[in-house]
């Protein structure tokens, strides 16, 4: 069992483009109530995404953490820290009419998003026991469809944030 789980609500300005921008929780105290919640599920470790908002929750949960940069969410290069409203529109359409191999200028695209979590999936499918994996919107929603044999879609809807999945 695989218990995926996105990090709650980071301690940025709404509607700005964070995604590897090492920034905490809002609420530090969401920390733990999340890991409550995971803690009920029993894992017997923690594979998170290095990132601050992350490692809050996931070193509360009191079983052995392992960091993995496979986790990290999709580096927006230089639009990370910028509001998405001042994204340019020609960008935001170029970005979704190829989404695989589109990147923000520095930034990483679909494909090397898909390629290292593809490779983590492969790992955690040969898991034996119940583990939590904290990460970011982008690489769960690859994540839990490669994980449940579907095919990922990097437009599909992320799962909200201080959500828990069972997989």
């Amino acid at each position: 069992m695989l218990i995926l789980v996105r990090h709650p609500a980071a301690d940025v300005a709404p509607g700005l483009c964070y995604g590897r921008l090492d920034v905490g929780l809002r609420d530090p105290a969401d920390a733990a109530r999340l890991a409550a919640t995971i803690r009920r599920h029993r894992p017997v470790a923690v594979w998170s995404s290095p990132s601050v908002r992350c490692r809050q929750v996931a070193q509360v949960i009191g079983v052995p953490v392992r960091l993995d940069d496979r986790l990290l969410e999709l580096g927006f290069g230089d639009w990370e820290g910028v509001a998405w409203e001042d994204v340019p529109r020609p960008a935001l359409d170029a970005w979704a009419a190829d989404p695989l191999g589109f990147a923000a200028p520095n930034g990483e695209s679909g494909a090397a998003l898909l390629a290292r979590v593809t490779d983590l999936a492969a790992e955690l499918r040969a898991l034996a026991e119940p583990v939590a994996v904290i990460s970011h919107g982008g690489p769960l929603r690859l994540l839990g469809a490669l994980l449940r044999d579907e095919p990922p879609d990097l437009l599909a809807a992320t799962p909200p944030l201080g959500s828990v999945t069972i997989v």
